[in-house]
């Protein structure tokens, strides 16, 4: 199997949602020939439409005949269902690419099914959000097989700006689960030093012009400060979303004993701004808490 990103190839993508849709797009503009499933037909239909390709009833279908399979799903159980059905077709030697934020538990369990089948899975969640996902140029962590990850390394490249094997299965959503933490310890601070800019007087935007080019430049203070001080929240990564992540980062936490208390604090206040009725805002939406 080739590895060459200009040869085309036959894949399947499973879910096109926020994330799943833009990167399927950037697997079909690249060339390759894109099978898609989604459980919401129209979606389908519509993707079909705007990209060609074809569409498939069923994850098994779509995985009929596929080189690699990729799924971008909701939670662990959606990966057991959508990617078990997949390895009904797929054929010996296929590889399995989820992009979905899950445990590491489930993608070693999904591993070592796959490895039953002589099939190949590599846990790849990515990190860009829907704008890094429409420019291609998401950051995707990968655990799996080294060599499963060099055949498919090449597909990932149409949409990541970085696809890096993290080590053995699991090691790609572990690598995510420090990504969120890290973003959620930033967004709280981000949220308290502009309430406390409004507070103290200050012009709040002129702040984060003058400090974003400084030791507190982060990617949330340019992509969200100027938003938070807007009050403007109805765009982004969702506090639902977010908040089953975190999930996810405190179980693991209690099963490695890594001490996470900022992460279960925060976690806490996406909980009041879900209270508030946030569910959909951006986790910049911290900010409400504190501007209530």
């Amino acid at each position: 199997m080739t590895d060459s990103s200009s040869a085309p190839r036959k894949v399947a993508f499973l879910g096109l949602g926020t994330m799943g849709g833009p990167m399927a797009g950037h697997l079909a503009k690249a060339g390759h020939d894109v099978t898609v499933y989604n459980r919401t037909a129209a979606k389908a239909e519509a993707w079909v439409a705007a990209h060609g390709g074809g569409r498939a009833a069923s994850p098994k279908e779509a995985a009929a005949g596929a080189e690699v399979v990729f799924l971008c799903v909701g939670g662990d159980d959606d990966v057991r269902a959508v990617a078990g059905e997949a390895m009904e077709s797929l054929a010996p030697g296929g590889v399995i690419v989820d992009h979905s934020t899950v445990s590491a538990s489930v993608s070693r369990e999904m591993d070592a099914l796959a490895r039953g089948r002589a099939l190949f899975f590599l846990d790849a969640p990515v990190s860009g959000g829907q704008a890094g996902a429409e420019k291609g140029i998401l950051t995707v962590m990968v655990g799996g097989d080294a060599d499963a990850f060099a055949r498919t390394q090449a597909l990932m490249a149409c949409f990541g700006r970085s696809v890096v094997h993290m080590g053995p299965s699991g090691a790609g959503q572990l690598t995510k689960m420090v990504n969120q933490i890290c973003i959620a310890g930033l967004v709280q601070a981000l949220a308290e030093g502009l309430s406390f800019a409004q507070q103290a007087g200050l012009d709040g935007h002129k702040v984060v012009d003058v400090i974003s080019k400084g030791a507190a430049q982060s990617w949330q203070m340019e992509n969200r400060g100027h938003t938070m001080l807007d009050g403007k929240f109805d765009f982004g990564f969702a506090v639902d979303w977010m908040r089953k992540d975190l999930g996810i980062v405190l179980d693991e936490a209690r099963r490695n004993g890594a001490k996470v208390p900022v992460t279960a604090l925060v976690d806490q206040f996406y909980a009041d701004v879900q209270a508030m009725g946030g569910n959909r805002l951006d986790t910049s939406s911290l900010m409400k808490r504190l501007t209530r």
